[in-house]
């Protein structure tokens, strides 16, 4: 059978047969792909914890027919140890492997962004340099528009009208993409402050002062409002979301 070379972020886990699991995992180079890791719930298994949730590693597997399998694995970094013992690192982090799971639809379809962005993302919240929600609501904008739906949290989604000088436009909506003017305003909308929009847009742009410099208050209204976002755009909830402390 063909081999080939990849690192990845394991995603998930299941049991298959007796002694053997299903990985499925976000790869650099071909995406999302599910593996069988052969004999790996054994004690003896020369796999151990490398391939557990959270963790990075370098990969060689050999294509099959239905699923490949993975024949070596060798751990690049261990994020699961900075995230495990932790409630809210733990919580925020596998909402971010379950919304890389998902919007990376295609398996073996190339998703180089995604990739690098959970990476990065793993690799702040395991360092616990930040606080866990501001790194969650960051990655899941950020993760939303590298999959094609950038919000807007300045010019209208609806007629890209800006603000005036001095203000904002005052009024969002998931559904339509992000703030709205007066005129493009359609009922159902919500109307957050002005600060929690200027909140948003640092959170997307990486604008960390901006972040840290935010009332908790603020911060409380942008992540209901990314959180309204991401469930518009995947049509369903994420289970892992409801375990967060928002």
């Amino acid at each position: 059978m063909p081999l080939y070379r990849d690192e990845a972020i394991v995603l998930r886990t299941h049991k298959l047969g007796e002694a053997d699991r299903i990985i499925t995992m976000l790869t650099r180079q071909h995406g999302r792909v599910r593996a069988v890791a052969r004999g790996v719930r054994r004690t003896t298994s020369k796999f151990g914890s490398r391939l557990e949730p959270f963790t990075h590693v370098d990969l060689q597997l050999a294509e099959g027919r239905n699923l490949d399998t993975i024949t070596q694995a060798e751990t690049l970094s261990p994020f699961h140890a900075g995230i495990g013992l932790d409630y809210d690192r733990y919580t925020a982090g596998t909402v971010m492997l379950e919304t890389a799971d998902r919007l990376v639809a295609e398996e073996g379809e190339p998703a180089l962004q995604q990739f690098l962005l959970l990476v990065g993302g793993l690799r702040v919240l395991a360092a616990g340099d930040r606080p866990p929600h501001q790194v969650l609501d960051s990655f899941l904008l950020r993760s939303l528009a590298v999959a094609g739906y950038a919000p807007s949290f300045d010019a209208c989604a609806r007629c890209g009208s800006l603000p005036h000088e001095g203000a904002a436009h005052r009024w969002f909506n998931p559904s339509l993409g992000g703030t709205l003017c007066a005129t493009c305003r359609v009922p159902g909308s919500a109307s957050p402050a002005p600060d929690t929009l200027a909140l948003l847009g640092a959170l997307l742009a990486g604008d960390w002062p901006v972040v840290e410099a935010a009332e908790q208050r603020t911060q409380r209204e942008a992540s209901g409002l990314v959180s309204a976002y991401l469930h518009w755009h995947l049509e369903r909830g994420l289970r892992s979301l409801a375990y967060v402390e928002r």
